[in-house]
């Protein structure tokens, strides 16, 4: 019998690769994501540290803001690259 997780890759509803593979994510992860992304930059413009994405969780659509280029991430969350985010920037 499958585990959730294993069921996850199956579908490959919330898989995120890194480098040169695909990408494959949950639609409404990354509009959450991008809510998430635009409001952290209306409300601290100050900052100019260019962020690597959104750690989000896949359960609640609960996210931050990640700056680290290792992050840890809990089992339940995804990285949602800026590229994601904002495809424009690169």
């Amino acid at each position: 019998m499958p585990t959730m997780t294993t069921q996850r890759l199956i579908n490959g509803a919330d898989r995120l690769a890194f480098g040169g593979d695909s990408v494959v994510l949950n639609p409404a992860l990354v509009k959450a994501a991008r809510q998430i992304y635009h409001t952290f930059c209306e409300v601290h413009p100050e900052i100019i540290q260019r962020p690597i994405g959104v750690a989000i969780c896949r359960l609640n659509h609960r996210g931050t803001v990640v700056f680290s280029d290792r992050p840890v991430l809990l089992p339940q969350e995804c990285l949602i690259p800026l590229s994601q985010l904002e495809p424009d920037v690169a």
